[in-house]
Formats: structure tokens, sequence, C-alpha cells
């Protein structure tokens, strides 16, 4: 073919391609993981804690590559004093796969990626262990000795310098004249050679990739393990038909503590609206004394920062927030950025809200669903910028006042892009705060919110009830694409949801549900008194709503109850607190069992040697047998060797071998075998020795 018959496309294409800033780098970096949307966001890890990254690393030829993990704190307004990277020396994991870790030593943003080169040293040394012809050893010391001589004009000046140069001087010697091949080889081939050589590679023509270094969010440990209890302020009280206050709240935190919760959730506690108040049971009309829903915020007495003057003042908060965390407890807050129709900001800043066609302000609505009691904000309001700065502020408040946790009520309904700007700003200071997502919404948006900076998310747990249906979903989010920065928080339970399951159920329902959602993720919640106390009532049949629901009334709870859950609870959270393998879902595998209604999972940290296995009933009802057959690879176990489990939720142990064991579970006295899976024993007789 011409070149006149060439069409014109690709002599442009020819002529405008560009060579590379240098053709001589052979080394390739395919991929660095985890990358969240190629860096655009950040992946998440707990300071403290090793953090592990991967890289695809390669060259043509059989050139030796090796890579380095690079990282350091990313500069803020808080941290402008950085210091040069870090590195980590990758290993290959086969299959061209390099690995690495680094512990960031503190919450707060953190930058990482790859540096890789092909290696002079390393590829000598490679060819030179295959030769056995004298006179190839001798070629390849002279090649040596000047690799060595390069690398001590890189240690220089400094400890190192005069080993090399005193090896490469008696490689040159070797290589120049007759001598022993074995000897020259060895001597070429000293372990503690190699590594003095390694200290100072070559990296001249070495890659740095991505280019833009990816983004990592330490955070601390609460934001992957967390035990959420939620009750209503105004049902604190211990006298029937009382208004609940923070001082009573206060007085409860000893049974919080006892059942094992480490934060404290209150729905809002701001002033509540007067106009359009709803009456009990989500009624149109509320009646005198009727204290209306706590989301439908603000009234003369104050806004988003105000507090309801019923439950106390400024000084009782604050004194609540130190009492719960001089026991370990963090106090949660609920933002909820919409408003009653007397909130202060409806009359000063009228445009932060939409309108209807008759001028009335537009009230939120979800069909069929109508609140006429809350108005939410359009965030496409011409004066947007005032309305997130005041959005913040609310944050701003209330993290002087000592609250680090923040429940945000609906976010999907709000801009994303308001949540990815507060929330960064918010933690470029306070990298200690934790937000979690109550967006039971459309996964792609649930995902995207983790995306912008939320470090915890409500789930769909309360609607999965079947084996399959329960394995296919945890396994997604243990194992799934969204694992590296969607963190989990399972409820059975909220005030706006009394699943199906709930609806005139049995205490064995209730506690399967419980040592599912406590015993699966790292972090769970339950809204109380009405879980532990079995509240099983709902608003009507079909209807997710309680009746009588604390949303909307007063209500008194006898939290001493003889069927009460409180002591089932204090064994799970136990349980949880005493072995890392609950803290965590990246160990999450389930097993095989030959009974649909029986539920088999592990969960394994292998750094703390800390293996725990459920086998549990899902049928409330009946009793339920069958064989489990357990992925012993998965769980690091010797086919052939016994091992020990130890039933921590019902006192008992068995020695178990191989895969297929026997268990029978009758829900009327346990929903679970909860094991602690420890190896070596010597026999069924020898259980008094791991007490």
């Amino acid at each position: 073919m011409s070149d006149a018959s060439v069409p014109a496309r690709v002599h442009e294409a020819q002529e405008t391609r560009e060579l590379p800033p240098n053709g001589r780098v052979r080394v390739v970096i395919d991929t660095v993981q985890p990358g969240i949307d190629n860096g655009r966001f950040a992946a998440k890890c707990v300071a403290g804690e090793p953090f592990e990254v991967c890289a695809h690393v390669f060259t043509d030829g059989h050139d030796q590559v090796r890579a380095k993990l690079q990282w350091r704190p990313e500069r803020t307004a808080r941290l402008q004093d950085t210091s040069a990277w870090r590195e980590v020396e990758m290993s290959a994991a086969g299959n061209d796969v390099w690995t690495a870790c680094f512990v960031p030593p503190a919450p707060g943003r953190y930058r990482y990626r790859v540096a890789a080169w092909v290696d002079g040293l390393q590829s000598w040394r490679r060819e030179l262990a295959r030769r056995v012809e004298p006179e190839d050893i001798q070629a390849a010391a002279r090649v040596g000795a000047r690799l060595l001589a390069d690398a001590a004009e890189r240690a220089g000046p400094g400890p190192d310098v005069a080993p090399l140069l005193a090896s490469a001087q008696a490689l040159q010697a070797g290589g120049a004249a007759p001598s022993d091949p074995v000897a020259l080889k060895a001597l070429a081939l000293d372990a503690t050679l190699a590594q003095l050589a390694d200290r100072h590679p070559d990296r001249s023509l070495q890659l740095v990739h991505p280019p833009e270094p990816l983004p990592l969010v330490a955070d601390r440990l609460r934001a992957r393990y967390s035990s959420w209890y939620e009750l209503f302020p105004r049902s604190a009280s211990p006298e029937p038909g009382r208004h609940g206050t923070f001082a009573d709240v206060e007085a409860r935190l000893p049974y919080i503590a006892e059942m094992g919760f480490n934060v404290l959730y209150l729905p809002p506690i701001h002033p509540i609206g007067r106009e359009r108040r709803k009456g009990r049971n989500n009624t149109l009309q509320a009646e005198d004394g009727d204290v209306g829903s706590p989301w439908a915020i603000g009234a003369a007495e104050g806004g988003h920062e105000a507090i309801l003057p019923a439950l106390g003042t400024a000084d009782d908060f604050r004194r609540l927030v130190n009492a719960a965390r001089e026991r370990g407890i963090d106090l949660a807050m609920d933002i909820a950025f919409q408003c009653a129709p007397d909130h202060p900001w409806v009359a000063e800043h009228p445009d932060w809200f939409r309108h209807r066609p008759d001028g009335s302000v537009q009230y939120a609505e979800n069909p069929p669903k109508k609140y006429q009691d809350i108005y939410p904000f359009d965030f496409e309001c011409q004066d947007w910028r005032g309305l997130w700065q005041a959005l913040k502020g609310v944050f701003e408040h209330w993290i002087a006042e000592g609250v680090t946790i923040f429940r945000v009520d609906n976010p999907h309904t709000k801009s994303f892009a308001f949540w990815e700007w507060v929330i960064g700003e918010l933690r470029q200071d306070r990298p200690e705060l934790i937000f979690l997502a109550e967006a039971f919404t459309r996964p792609k948006v649930m995902h995207r919110l983790a995306k912008l900076g939320f470090s915890q998310s409500y789930t769909y747990f309360t609607w999965r009830h079947t084996r399959q249906e329960l394995t296919d979903y945890f396994t997604e989010l243990s194992q799934g694409p969204g694992r590296h920065y969607f963190r989990p928080n399972v409820w059975p339970n909220t005030p706006d949801i009394l699943n199906e399951q709930l609806h005139g159920a049995n205490r064995a329902m209730f506690s399967l549900r419980l040592v599912l959602a406590g015993l699966l993720a790292a972090s769970y919640g339950i809204y109380g008194p009405a879980y532990e106390l079995l509240e099983n009532r709902p608003a009507k049949p079909g209807s997710e709503e309680y009746l009588d629901s604390e949303k909307y009334q007063l209500r008194h709870w006898q939290l001493d109850a003889p069927d009460s859950l409180r002591n089932l609870i204090a064994r799970i959270n136990r349980l949880r607190r005493e072995h890392p393998a609950l803290q965590d879902n990246a160990g999450l595998r389930f097993h095989r069992s030959d009974n649909d209604q029986l539920l088999v999972w592990s969960k394994h940290d292998h750094a703390r040697r800390d293996l725990m296995l459920v086998v549990l009933n899902l049928d409330p009802q009946q009793i339920q047998v069958g064989w489990v057959d357990l992925d012993l690879a998965a769980m690091r176990l010797a086919a052939d060797t016994p091992f020990r489990v130890d039933d921590l939720l019902n006192d008992q142990h068995f020695l178990w071998q191989g895969p297929r064991n026997f268990v029978i579970l009758d829900p009327a006295r346990t929903p679970a075998h909860v094991f602690h899976v420890r190896t070596h024993p010597r026999n069924e007789q020898d259980f008094k020795d791991f007490a």
C-alpha cells in the first residue's frame, strides 16, 4: 500500500503521538489498590492498625523488579509540616501482585502511592545464580563489581561504603584472573552483601504511580466497631407521665453500661414545633399535652442549636456527655436538617425553603406519606452559601458541647456536594468525628454517601431474613468492592421500623435477630427499651410503625421486666468487646449446612489469633438439627487434628474434628451456639485446663 492510500486520520494520529517523558523506564505499575474511583475518594482504615496496599508490578523480559509503598500524612490546616514520603518494601505475592502494609499512627487523612523500578543488582544476582560455566561466572563477577561500585557511590558517605567497595574490588579481581568459580559465585551471592547492596538501589529509572497519590482516611476504632443504644430522653423518667430529662438519662447510664453499649444515641433534643404538631400515633391534630415529634425541629425557644427546655439546660447536657464518657460511652446526637413551621429560620430565611404556588412553604412528602410538620431545605436556593454555613454551624455548636458522633437523618435527601464539603471541613481539625448515615435508599446512593465521608451507614439488614438473603448480603458487605469505604451499621429495629418479623413475635425471634446483628456486623444498634422489652405491636397490620410510637408520645418502660433481653444483650456485647474477630467485618466467612434453617458463619482475626464460629437457628418456633460443613481451609484448621469449641453463649464445650459436625438448637433455650475455636486440645477431659 502506498502512502497516498493511507487515510489522512492515520497520518494525523502518527504526527500527534508524543514520545513518553523517558522511554528508558521499563517497569509497569498496572494498578494500585484500594483506589476508590481511581482516587476520587478515600479508602478507610483504623489508626494504629495495618493498612494493606497491593499493586500489579512487572516489566518486560526476565529482569527483577522492586517496589516500595510510599505514604505520608496529608497536608491540612492542622498539619502543615509533613515529612518526606515514608517507605515500606513490598513483597511479591505471585502473579505480579505486590503487597505491603503501613500503620497510620493517628486519626486523620493520609496519602499513599507505589514506587517501582527494574533492579539491576537483583537481576544480576538472579542471572548469576543460574550460571555454571567458569567463564560465565567470571564475566558476571565483573558486571557485579561495577554494580556494587555504583551502589557504594550512592551510599556515601556512610558506613556501607567501605564494605561495598571491598566486595566490588574482590569481584573485579576474581573476574579478571583465574579463580575458584564456586568461591567467586558464593562471594557474589553472599546474603549479607545482598542486604547491604539492596539498601542503595539505582532508582534513577523508577516509576511512581498513581501520579496523584491515593487518599486514605484513618479513623478511631469506634468508626469500625461500635455498639449503639438509642433511647428517647423524654421517656427516661422513672415516674409514669412525667417528661424525662437529661438527668434521668444520666441516671440510666449504669443500665446502658451494664448491657455493654459504647454509643448512646439520642433523637433530636431541640425545641419541637407547635404549628401543625402531630398527635399520638401520627394523627394530624394534636391534643392538649401531646409532645409532638422530635424531628419537627424549632419553635419560639430556638432551633437546631437550642435545647428543649423540658429536657434540661446546656449544663445538664454537658454533664450527661461527660458522665457517659466516664463510663466509656460516646453520646451520639441526631442531626436532622429540616424545620418545623415555627422554626426561627422559616421567618428569618424564607428563601432557604421551597414555596407552593399559593406562597406557602412546601412541607416534606414521600408519597403516600406526608409530613405537614416538617419543612425541608431547598439546596438550590440562591443563598446556598449562607445555608451551608448555617448548617455547618449546627455541627460546630454541638462539637463544642462535647459531641463527636453524629447520626444524620436522611442525608440522601440533601445535597451530596454539601456533605462532602461539610464533613471534610469538620474533620480537618477534628479527625476523631464519626458520622452515621441514616439512608435507607438505593445502593448506589448509599455508597456515594459513604464515599463522600460518612463513617458508617445503615443497611438493609432489617429486611434480610432467610439464610440465602443473609449470606448474600453480608458476603457483599464484607468482601465486595465497597468493603474499603462502606462500613455497615445494622439495626434489627428503629423508631421508624418495626419489621414484619417482629410483629407479634416471641422472645426467640427477638433473640435471634439480636445475635445476627451483634455477631455478623462489627457495628450494630438497637432502639430501646423497645427492643429488649420485646415491643412487637405494629400501628396496624402490614405497617412498620409502632403502635403508640415514642415518636409522638411519652412512654414509660418497665426496665426490670422478667422477660427482658438485657442479660442476653450484655452477653453478646461482652463477647464483642473481648473478641477482636467480632470487631471487624473483614474476617467474615459463611459455611454450609444441610438445613436451611441453620446459618453458619465464622469471623477470624488472624493477627490476634482469634477465631469465632456461630451456628444460629433461624426458626423461632421449632427445634432445628443438622450437620454443619466447615471450610477448614478458610478457618486455617487441619482436617486430621481435633479442635475445641467453647460455646460462650451457653457455657458448653465440645471437641470437634473434620469439617462435618452435628448440632441441635432449641429456640426455647438458645438462639445459637457462639463458639470460640481453640486448637491443640489433648482430649475431652482437658476442658478445665482452658478455663
